[in-house]
């Protein structure tokens, strides 16, 4: 698999962001909350990041935690058996943590989730 995020792979848009936060299966790990929708019918994984400005209030710590989050996910998408999910990410710690961190747990939730 090509270990790319072209824009297809993005999830955006209002009723697709509804739709995801809607029926999707919440989990979290001790810095992060995601959020998974299965069957699409896109024929892609698109995912998408989030970090609350509650939580960082200058945008470029927020900004480093999103970059960080994206080449988690670009590096080990591979793990989504099949085509056709929705990923949303949310940072859910007042910390900043190490990319090794973050990529522990996003392969953890898409080895739960991408089943």
């Amino acid at each position: 698999m090509n270990a790319t995020l072209p824009k297809e792979e993005r999830l955006s848009g209002r009723t697709a962001i509804a739709a995801l936060t809607g029926r999707g299966r919440w989990d979290r790990t001790p810095h992060l909350r995601c959020c998974c929708l299965a069957e699409t019918g896109s024929g892609l994984n698109r995912v998408m990041v989030s970090v609350p400005k509650r939580l960082f209030k200058r945008a470029v710590k927020r900004n480093l935690l999103k970059r960080r989050m994206r080449e988690a996910y670009r590096l080990q998408k591979e793990l989504v058996a099949t085509p056709g999910h929705d990923f949303l990410f949310v940072y859910n710690s007042a910390e900043i943590a190490d990319f090794s961190v973050i990529r522990g747990e996003v392969s953890e939730m898409l080895a739960k989730f991408g089943k």
